[in-house]
Order: C-alpha cells, then structure tokens, then sequence
C-alpha cells in the first residue's frame, strides 16, 4: 500500500515527492504500519498562481537558515544561545554537547534568546497560520490593466509544512518541539472543522496529527496523555469511510498503541480488546481491497498481538489457533516484483510467529 500523507494536495508539476514515515517497531513484532520561479498559467487575461515563501519555505522542501537549528534542522524552538560563541539552537538539541557543533569554541554556558524565539515564533504565525478561506476555482481577483489572477488555497500546505517541522524535531529526539507543532497544526484543523464541519478530509488529518501527538507524549512518558490522544484519534478515524485504505491503516496503529500501552501497563483484558478492535478494521480492510500485500501483512501482525496477550492471560490454545492462521496467511503471500521492500517485513514477522510455535514445542 501507498502511504499517501493526509495533508498534501493532489500533485502539481512543480511539486515535490511526499512520504508517510513508517510505524516503528513495538513490543511484539515490527510494525511499518528555495523558493523557485513562480509558476503562472495563462490563459487569455488571467492566471494561476502558487502562493510561494521569499523564503524558500513550503510543504515539500526546507531551506535551512538563520530560523534553523542545526542539529535537529527544524525551526528553533526554546531558542538557545551558546556563550561566548552566540551560536544558536534549540535548547534541548544543545544541551546534550560541551562544545558548539557550529565552532567547536567550549560552552562556557547557554543563555535564553527570547528576542530571536520570537522572531521564530512570528515567522510561524504568518506562514503556517494565516487563515485562508477556500476559493473556488473561478474565484478571481483583479491586479491592474484587465489582468486577474486566480489564488489557490494552501490550508493543506499549512499542515503539512507543521508536520514536516514536528517529524524532524521528532527523529533528533526534541520531542517538545514535535509536540509544539503538532498542536499548532491539530488547533488550526479543529478550527477549520469549526467552520467546515466533520468532513473526511479534516477528519483524516485530525486522526493522523492525534496519533502524532500520542506519540510524542509516549517518547515523553507520559502514557495517560498517550492514551488520550490515540482514542481521540480513533474516535474521529472512526467517522470515516470504511473503504479508505489509508484511513483504516491508521485507524488500526491506534488501536494497536492503545493496546501496547494497556498492555505495559498489565491490564490485559483491555490491552486485548484493543487489539481484537485493530484485528477488526484490518480484515474489513482486507475484504475492500483483497489484493493488497500490505494488508495481509497488517493482519498477520493483529492475529500475533491477540496471540501474544492470549498467550500472557493462559489461553494456550486460542493463541497457537492465532499464530498458525497469521503462518498460513503469510506463508500464501506472493508478492510483486514491485513489492519486494515488503519482503524483510513479511519475512520478520514469519520469523516471530515461528518463534512462538517453537516456544510452545520446546516447553
């Protein structure tokens, strides 16, 4: 399955490549669940234009610059400043080095830069907050002698440049920067709900960016706010079409997080029904769309975790009965040539299921 991020708009010709990053490993088994020229359109008096950063900043790319942390290579936030040097970064980033990356001088001792944070701060405001309204297509504008000019929304730009934000923040461990953003992201979409309604759209991007945040506050420790987060995620991913691949993807890692949390926190039985939830979404998904190898995968994996906690609450039996049925779907899985980045994941979770059967024998 494609991964299709819920904020990026149907692809232009100038528009850059996006990716969902995948699911990381859990308790059980891996689980993957520059400004350019402006680009103008004529025809007869008007035109089309792109809303573009003098920047260069956008949705798709990121300039770094005087905004910029160098280490985590998002927008600075908690800006910091190293003395004597005055080199800066984001707080966290820098607290973790005796010598300025930048200079190498020695960090005698680090100083808040409110001055510079605000500049930050402002510059987010104006190009991931600005309200738009949606336009209709033939909304123009005229701009001196008879020409006009067609605008086009970028509300959805506005999420994405955010989460791009966030997830860089996110892989260099600044988590409170991620979760900063993620909730300037989830507070505009909630506003545009507000107006627009619950609409699939806003409730795919709403659902994701809640996931997000649930997984901040569980890199953070903080697994009641986790918790809160995922169902409130599942609770607007279940508003939606059954049909949507994507959607039920996600839907379903929600679930399977609530449950590991369940899980480490030793309330079985709650940990299970998640899971059994997750197992649920996954085989309606498959019977949409039957051809999907990914699928297939994502089932394999819910049948390993219903498994595994039956197997932890002393149901032997339904467990083995779980752990064959996920061999057997994964021992039919052919895959395409296309495919193949599927194969270490099928061949992973194989390994684990087989390692479970062998548990039980050896016992």
């Amino acid at each position: 399955m494609t991964s299709v991020c819920p904020f990026v708009k149907p692809s232009r010709p100038d528009d850059g490549s996006s990716r969902k990053p995948g699911e990381c490993p859990d308790k059980h088994v891996s689980e993957h669940e520059g400004g350019g020229k402006e680009k103008k359109e004529s025809v007869g008096e008007s035109a089309t234009v792109s809303p573009k950063c003098p920047f260069g900043y956008d949705s798709q790319t990121f300039k770094l610059g005087p905004h910029s942390c160098m280490i985590c290579q998002a927008l600075l936030f908690d800006c910091s400043k190293c003395v004597p040097c005055s080199h800066v970064y984001c707080k966290v980033c820098i607290s973790r080095f005796k010598d300025c990356p930048l200079c190498g001088a020695d960090i005698e001792k680090i100083e808040a830069d409110t001055d510079l944070q605000s500049v930050v701060d402002r510059f987010i405001d104006g190009h991931a907050r600005i309200k738009r309204s949606h336009v209709d297509v033939d909304k123009e504008v005229e701009v001196g002698e008879n020409k006009k000019v067609i605008y086009e929304d970028v509300s959805l730009e506005r999420g994405a440049f955010l989460v791009q934000q966030a997830m860089r923040a996110f892989r260099a461990q600044n988590v409170e920067s991620a979760r900063s953003r993620l909730s300037l992201c989830a507070e505009d979409i909630r506003g545009q709900i507000e107006t627009a309604g619950n609409t699939s759209e806003l409730c795919s991007q709403l659902g994701a960016v809640l996931g997000m945040l649930g997984d901040c506050c569980r890199a953070m420790g903080d697994a009641g706010s986790s918790v809160t987060y995922f169902q409130e995620s599942v609770e607007f991913l279940s508003k939606l079409p059954a049909a949507d691949l994507e959607i039920m993807h996600t839907l379903s890692v929600s679930l399977n997080k609530i449950g590991d949390l369940k899980y480490y926190d030793e309330d079985l039985e709650a940990a299970r029904s998640y899971y059994i939830r997750s197992l649920n979404v996954r085989r309606d998904a498959i019977k949409h769309h039957p051809n999907v190898s990914s699928q297939t995968l994502d089932v394999a994996v819910s049948l390993a975790k219903v498994a595994d906690v039956d197997r932890t609450m002393g149901n032997e039996d339904a467990a083995l009965d779980r752990f064959r049925e996920a061999i057997k779907l994964l021992g039919s899985l052919t895959l395409k040539p296309e495919e193949a980045g599927l194969e270490q994941r099928r061949l992973s979770v194989l390994e684990f299921l087989n390692n479970q059967l062998a548990e039980k024998q050896s016992g």
